[in-house]
């Protein structure tokens, strides 16, 4: 059943490039197993219940943190074709869309599940892998408005890119929203030369901010500040704050600098990072 899904996914989309092959996500093997012995539980789970959106949701999002994106996508394939007003299943196949770089297929799944959204309650968005604190920071539709944006962002179109931050900002009520919506939410403004808006953005950032999960963001946006160096924060094995160093050097004059940072970013094991993603498609324009 699952072979059959896949080549009708495949089907699907003959007119789309290939998927490119992932290279193995390596971790340690003790969360390797933890997570393999999760997936399992999913499975189970699913098996008994496979009309349920959520047990599907969890299959496929298990699924996806071993890397096995394309398995994860044909998953969610599966909960739309069974639950087609469900913006979660889009919201999550769009996600990794973007990290098999097909940024169409991303674009339109992520357009679609932004409209399921609108008028209605926004919901947290449970944690597959939870932070320190297991405290969820992120909501559905804060994470349709993010990816969407970072879609149109990767190819380049930063003025459908801000006005996915903008509606992505607007559902941001918490630091770690605030600084992962605003650090990409700055970079697009930069990248429209849009400077003095650019700087309101730095506006609520400080250095007290209580952040849970997205230092690396933070960071960056005290950098954009002047509070932290670009040399200090080249320090850190980051694909995410690479790049948006790399970002800095490009529009503050120093091209060459930022080419060869972005070069060195896709040569780390970072496959599936948003900076690494982001960097090869600088590179690739």
């Amino acid at each position: 059943m699952r072979k059959l899904a896949f080549v009708l996914l495949l089907a699907a989309c003959t007119s789309a490039p290939t998927l490119p092959t992932p290279p193995p996500l390596t971790m340690p093997d003790a969360v390797r197993a933890q997570r393999e012995q999760e997936l399992a539980a999913a499975r189970a789970n699913y098996d008994k219940n496979p009309n349920d959106a959520d047990a599907l949701i969890w299959l496929g999002r298990r699924t996806a943190y071993l890397g096995r994106y394309a398995e994860a996508i044909e998953v969610f394939t599966q909960g739309i074709r069974k639950h087609p007003r469900d913006a979660r299943m889009l919201r999550h196949r769009g996600h990794r869309w973007i990290t098999l770089r097909q940024f169409d297929r991303a674009i339109a799944d992520l357009t679609k599940a932004a409209s399921l959204v609108r008028n209605t309650p926004d919901q947290i968005e449970p944690d597959g892998l939870p932070n320190a604190r297991n405290i969820p920071t992120s909501t559905l539709q804060s994470n349709i408005w993010y990816h969407l944006g970072l879609a149109h962002y990767l190819k380049g179109d930063y003025e459908s890119a801000l006005r996915a931050y903008r509606e992505c900002m607007a559902v941001s009520k918490n630091p770690d929203g605030v600084v992962s919506t605003g650090h990409w939410l700055y970079m697009t403004l930069r990248r429209l030369g849009r400077a003095d808006e650019a700087e309101a953005v730095l506006a609520p950032i400080s250095t007290d901010m209580d952040i849970i999960e997205n230092t690396a963001y933070h960071k960056l946006l005290l950098m954009y500040r002047g509070e932290i160096s670009p040399e200090e924060l080249l320090k850190e094995n980051d694909a995410a704050i690479h790049y948006g160093v790399a970002n800095w050097f490009l529009y503050n004059g120093e091209r060459e600098r930022a080419m060869t940072l972005f070069r060195e970013i896709v040569k780390e094991k970072e496959w599936a990072a948003f900076g690494t993603i982001a960097a090869e498609s600088e590179l690739a324009r």
